[in-house]
């Protein structure tokens, strides 16, 4: 784990994986996993789908992922923000 308790990437791509895995199997997501937002609710729609997860929910998943680790969700986050800030001053 990277100083200040951030998991690296190599990190997050393993507890990814892990998780895919366990709602590919039908298992819940878990909280603490380090993944954001974005990540987990694309992991639980592909266990709320159970056992009929479609190619399409986990390249969904993948994509939000590869979002996480690109910074993209992130961004789109504070984007948000901004805007909610922006829009009430």
């Amino acid at each position: 784990m990277r100083f200040g308790g951030q998991p690296s990437d190599e990190q997050l791509r393993a507890r990814f994986d892990s998780m895919l895995e366990r709602v590919l199997a039908g298992k819940g997501t878990r909280t603490d996993s380090g993944l954001d937002r974005e990540v987990v609710i694309a992991l639980r729609a592909i266990s709320q789908a159970h056992p009929n997860a479609s190619p399409d929910l986990v390249a969904k998943a993948r994509a939000a992922f590869a979002d996480q680790l690109s910074g993209a969700n992130a961004a789109a986050r504070h984007a948000e923000m901004d805007r909610i800030f922006n829009e009430h001053d």
